[in-house]
């Protein structure tokens, strides 16, 4: 078990979506706070808020994850603000919308270098002090995408599958080197944030009625509450589950794709068709 009472967490992403909600239930269990974001604004409205409610500690470091550089420099001051520094959550992330032919390769890099990289550096930013912990835990956010591969969201599978297959990958190294730190992979269904929303178009991508038409979809569909996501991974950190998922939609998708694994997308499909028009 990881504990949360007395711990300290780093969070990227932190200023919003997933990342706001978890901060703020990870202080109010009496965790102390390294808070990321690019988005300062946010941070800082989000410091004010947990120090009016909770006596925790809060760190807020503007971060691009996107740049390694950034990261390493985050690592390095929330260790030396928080030296019991236990929990690293990679949540930062964002969204491209576009089938493969409409995005190029720089959009492509962009995605990568935020959703899988900047994992990928985050972790390897901050793993050698979490080895020194009596106990920590390292959280990465993958996505459901990171179990099934729509259409038109080639970029963002990518990623996402590869965050799943570095973390599951880390977490038997961890294992087998009997290492204090453990790992879990986060696999969310629709949670009612702003990612597509705020999600960029592919350069090919010329039909806006298309991409209005992908975030309502979305939205509609997108029934599970930050909030919730945030109570679900604290959980999971607290049992040490390798595997979180996210939502009954997560957990479907999850089963029909073990049950029809290389034909899963026509059965899910007319399901996802089914549960919007049920929205509307």
């Amino acid at each position: 078990m990881t504990a949360i009472r007395g711990a300290a967490a780093a969070v990227t992403g932190a200023a919003s979506g997933i990342g706001r909600a978890l901060a703020l239930e990870l202080a109010a269990r009496g965790c102390d706070l390294a808070l990321a974001d690019r988005d300062e604004a946010g941070l800082a409205t989000l410091a004010a808020e947990i120090n009016r409610a909770h006596s925790q500690k809060v760190t807020v470091h503007r971060v691009d994850v996107g740049e390694p550089k950034q990261i390493q420099d985050f690592a390095q001051a929330a260790i030396a603000d928080h030296p019991g520094l236990n929990i690293v959550v990679n949540n930062a992330g964002v969204a491209l919308m576009g089938r493969f032919d409409e995005i190029d390769q720089a959009q492509m890099d962009w995605l990568m270098n935020i959703n899988f990289w900047g994992v990928v550096h985050g972790t390897r930013a901050f793993l050698p002090h979490l080895a020194g912990q009596r106990e920590a835990h390292i959280v990465n956010l993958s996505s459901i995408f990171g179990i099934i591969a729509p259409p038109g969201q080639t970029a963002y599978a990518a990623a996402k599958f590869a965050v799943r297959g570095f973390s599951e990958s880390l977490r038997h190294e961890l294992q087998m080197a009997a290492s204090p730190v453990r790992l879990s992979v986060v696999h969310p269904g629709g949670v009612a944030t702003h990612i597509a929303r705020n999600s960029r178009s592919g350069i090919g991508m010329t039909d806006n009625a298309r991409r209005a038409q992908s975030i309502e979809r979305f939205e509609n569909s997108a029934r599970t509450t930050p909030k919730d996501a945030a109570l679900r991974i604290i959980a999971g950190i607290e049992k040490n589950q390798p595997r979180i998922l996210i939502g009954n939609d997560a957990r479907l998708m999850d089963l029909v794709q073990r049950l029809r694994p290389a034909t899963y997308w026509s059965v899910l499909a007319r399901l996802i068709e089914r549960m919007t028009k049920a929205t509307k």
